[in-house]
């Protein structure tokens, strides 16, 4: 948990490049009608998986988005962060000129940081030997490119952080972001993540027997897995002083975070672990259970994660359950940038007044209980003052981040 600085943190732009769309727009619109942005792979060879569907950003073109990055030059997780990062600091109406002159910098989240190119190379020892590797390609391989991508692309000289705490990735590096804000030494921090599909992953997932016979169904009663995912997700904050002097959009304030490492298990969630994560959340952010209007899940649709997570929410909220939704029903599982796009939904359901659906479920799992409200098929109009987001890594690494609407 943080301790609190006395700087208020508010959340001024949202940038987004996923298989929803790109630009913080389109990916709402898609989010309030139950789109689905799953299809076919193309990343890769998938002959020869038994499931071959993921949620691709099939229309990224790197040079629309970027002013400074060569292409040529960068993984793919890297191009997509700095993308959303653009994407970002123009829907927060900042002059990049201000940002840069700033104290600013990044926390980006990963899960396989530039896994095409590790798989590019790895190809490439397998069949011809560590003299044949690429070079350009070694030089896309650290993870840590993906904030300095941020940072490059910007022209920002603060911190660039790169967190690989997996798919909880984004949340923690949105607490840390808050933390440089809130305690004064940092003015901007560009905070999510970024992941790219890649056959690793994907044959991981499929070796764990966890990835979905059709499509994602989170707190479906026939649920069967995941569908791996890539995309860029990034919020721009700043102080609540600033952004009011400069006549900001504001989404929403920061209130606070929570973390826990339960370590139980490599692959399986613990309630407890979840529960004191939450706890921990409501504390930091000064809010007891009965405030919170609706939490953004992790949400899986994996049978052992779904059924875990809404009973670690029941061991903190009781029987007053405030409406769960996943939005990975429509996303896919983009891994360390899935919480970053929680926060995303969170700050835009809070603005723009609706929930979030989960919109593949048919039948709703009876052993979640009795009570939940999954938000099924389209979005619902509502009035939600604070959210709730959720993101849980294996290993046990817990993150959840509280926003609130600011009046």
């Amino acid at each position: 948990m943080s301790d609190h600085g006395s700087r208020r943190v508010v959340v001024t732009g949202l940038g987004a490049v996923s298989s929803l769309g790109t630009g913080v727009q389109a990916f709402t619109e898609s989010l309030r009608e139950g789109r689905s942005g799953i299809g076919p792979l193309t990343a890769f060879d998938a002959s020869g998986f038994e499931h071959t569907d993921a949620g691709e950003v099939r229309d990224f073109e790197p040079k629309r988005w970027l002013e400074r990055l060569d292409p040529a030059e960068w993984g793919r997780s890297a191009l997509l962060a700095a993308a959303a990062a653009r994407l970002a600091v123009t829907d927060a109406g900042l002059d990049p000129d201000v940002l840069a002159s700033a104290r600013s910098g990044s926390s980006m989240g990963t899960t396989s940081g530039e896994s095409q190119a590790v798989q590019e190379l790895t190809g490439q020892w397998v069949e011809r030997g560590l003299a044949a590797l690429d070079p350009a390609l070694i030089g896309q391989a650290a993870p840590g490119r993906i904030a300095a991508a941020v940072n490059t692309e910007l022209g920002l000289d603060g911190e660039a952080q790169t967190i690989g705490t997996a798919c909880s990735a984004s949340n923690y590096a949105i607490g840390h972001g808050y933390d440089l804000i809130s305690d004064g030494e940092a003015d901007f921090m560009l905070c999510g993540g970024a992941d790219a599909v890649n056959r690793t992953l994907h044959a991981g997932f499929h070796r764990l027997g966890a990835l979905a016979d059709d499509t994602c169904r989170p707190f479906d009663e026939h649920r069967t897995g995941i569908v791996t995912a890539e995309g860029g997700a990034v919020l721009l904050l700043e102080s609540l002083d600033s952004a009011l002097a400069r006549g900001a959009r504001i989404y929403a304030e920061v209130l606070g975070y929570g973390l826990s490492c339960d370590a139980k298990h490599p692959t399986q969630p613990d309630q407890d672990g979840i529960a004191l994560c939450i706890e921990r959340a409501h504390r930091d952010a000064g809010i007891e259970p009965a405030d919170v209007d609706y939490i953004c899940a992790h949400g899986t649709g994996t049978p052992a994660n779904d059924v875990t997570e809404v009973a670690a929410v029941r061991a903190v909220f009781g029987d007053r359950l405030p409406p769960i939704s996943s939005i990975k029903s429509m996303l896919g599982h983009t891994m360390g940038a899935a919480s970053g796009f929680g926060a995303l939904a969170c700050c835009r359901a809070l603005f723009d007044g609706f929930l979030p659906p989960t919109a593949t479920v048919r039948t709703l799992d009876p052993a979640l209980g009795a009570g939940v409200d999954v938000v099924p098929g389209l979005a619902r109009p509502a009035s939600p003052r604070i959210a709730q987001n959720h993101g849980f890594a294996f290993g046990g690494n817990n993150a959840v981040v509280i926003f609130k609407k600011v009046a």
